[in-house]
């Protein structure tokens, strides 16, 4: 399979162990405490790492994300903004 082009070769699905879920908020966003406390549960539950970026220390992560925050990356790309589902969260840490 080593020599196989990689347009025949499948995608191998990450263990949880080996994803990153990064949140990025802002202090005081009651919709962001709420996202970190599904994060949490989640990513708890699942043994997946997660990280906190705060858009207030972050003039890049401000400008990209400012109206939409709290935004949940998975694996560095866009999972989410606003309100993060459980279920939703779950299956794209586990699928």
């Amino acid at each position: 399979m080593a020599d196989m082009s990689p347009l025949f070769r499948r995608a191998t699905a990450k263990s949880p162990g080996d994803r990153l879920v990064t949140l990025i908020g802002k202090p005081d966003c009651h919709l962001c405490d709420d996202a970190q406390s599904v994060v949490e549960r989640i990513c708890g539950e699942l043994g997946v790492a997660w990280e906190w970026k705060d858009i207030t220390q972050d003039a890049q992560l401000h400008d990209q994300y400012w109206e939409q925050i709290p935004v949940v990356l998975v694996d560095g790309a866009q999972h989410t903004f606003w309100r993060v589902n459980e279920d939703r969260l779950r299956k794209a840490l586990t699928g």
